[in-house]
C-alpha cells in the first residue's frame, strides 16, 4: 500500500476572458470564461495517517486550518467515502493569494485527486467534480483537468484546444476581495452570451474582456495604475486581469518574448516614483496543454 505521495503539482489558472451574463435567484453570478492552466504552481505532499485525522503540517498565514481548502477537500472526500484513514497535508505555496489565479482552488483539487489515489477510494472524475463544487466554483475545472470553456457559475465545462502561448503574470502589491467585486452595483451583469465557435483557434480579441476589470480598477486604483504602466512599458500591449484580480497578464507567442517583457516591466517599475505599488509577482509562465494530473482520474 502506498502511504505517501510527494511533489503533487497544483497549477494556477488564467481567465483569458470573463463575461458576467446573468445572476441566479440565490445571488450566484452566471459566467462565461475560458480557463487556461499555467506552469506557476503550488506543491503538495500527502502522508497517510491511520488515526483518521486531517492535519495541516504548515500554517498558512491568515487562513485557519478549518477554513483551508486543502483540509476541507480532504474532509469532503473522507465523509463521502467513509474512509477511516487520515492524512498529513504539507503545502508549499508559490501561487500568490488574492490574485485571481485560483491557487486555493487548485490546491483543493490536487488534494482530492491525490487522496483518491492514496486512500484508494476509487471515485471517478465526475464524482470528484461533484465533491469539488461546494468547495468553490473554480475547484471543478482543476479536477476536470483540461483547459476549458466554462459556463453556469463556472462548473459547466467544455474542453477547448488552445495554441502554445506564454504569459507574463504580474501582481501589484494589492489583494482584491472577490465577494466585494461581485457585490458591486456597477458590475455589468448582462453581457451577451458567446459560443466556442466565436473564438476560433483560441484567439480572444478586444470583443472579449473581463467584466470585473472596470470595478477592480475603479475600487482598487493601484491595480488599474499598474495595468496602465504595463501597457506603456510594452508599447501598447493588451493587459488583461485574471478572475477578480489583482493579477494582470500579457500574452506572448514565445518564451523569449515573455522573458523580454518581464524585464521591460521590471525596468519600468524601478524607474517610477515611489507612489506606484511594488510588484509581488513579475514572472513569465508557459501555458499548459492540460493539467499535470489529468491521468489521475
Amino acid at each position: 500500500m502506498i502511504t505517501e505521495l510527494r511533489n503533487i503539482p497544483a497549477p494556477a489558472k488564467l481567465n483569458l476572458f470573463l463575461h458576467v451574463v446573468g445572476q441566479r435567484a440565490d445571488g450566484y453570478h452566471l459566467l462565461q470564461t475560458v480557463f487556461r492552466f499555467i506552469d506557476l504552481q503550488d506543491t503538495l505532499h500527502l502522508r497517510v495517517r491511520s488515526d483518521g485525522r486531517i492535519v495541516r503540517v504548515r500554517d498558512l498565514p491568515g487562513v485557519p486550518s478549518e477554513a483551508d481548502l486543502t483540509v476541507r477537500a480532504a474532509r469532503a472526500l473522507q465523509q463521502a467515502t467513509g474512509c477511516a484513514l487520515g492524512v498529513d497535508i504539507e503545502l508549499e505555496k508559490r501561487i500568490p493569494a488574492g490574485g485571481g489565479l485560483g491557487g486555493g482552488s487548485s490546491d483543493a483539487a490536487s488534494v482530492l485527486l491525490g487522496l483518491n489515489r492514496l486512500w484508494n477510494t476509487g471515485l471517478s472524475r465526475q464524482q470528484l467534480m461533484r465533491l469539488a463544487l461546494p468547495l468553490g466554483a473554480d475547484v471543478p475545472v482543476f479536477v476536470f483537468g483540461r483547459n476549458a470553456f466554462a459556463e453556469g457559475i463556472g462548473e459547466e465545462l467544455t474542453p477547448i484546444e488552445l495554441p502554445p502561448r506564454w504569459y507574463v503574470v504580474v501582481q501589484p502589491d494589492a489583494s482584491v476581495p472577490t465577494a466585494d467585486v461581485f457585490r458591486a452595483p456597477e458590475l455589468t451583469r448582462n453581457s451577451p452570451r458567446v459560443k466556442i465557435a466565436d473564438f476560433p483557434r483560441g484567439t480572444f480579441d478586444g470583443a472579449f474582456r473581463n467584466d470585473l476589470e472596470p470595478v477592480v480598477f475603479a475600487r482598487f486604483s493601484e491595480v488599474g495604475r499598474v495595468a496602465t504602466e504595463l501597457s506603456q512599458a510594452l508599447e501598447g500591449a493588451r493587459v488583461r486581469m485574471s478572475g477578480s484580480g489583482s493579477c494582470l497578464f500579457v500574452e506572448c507567442d514565445t518564451q523569449a518574448q515573455a522573458d523580454s517583457a518581464a524585464c521591460k516591466i521590471a525596468a519600468k517599475m524601478q524607474s517610477q516614483p515611489s507612489g506606484l505599488p511594488a510588484l509581488r509577482v513579475n514572472q513569465a509562465c508557459a501555458g499548459l496543454d492540460a493539467h499535470p494530473l489529468l491521468d489521475w482520474a
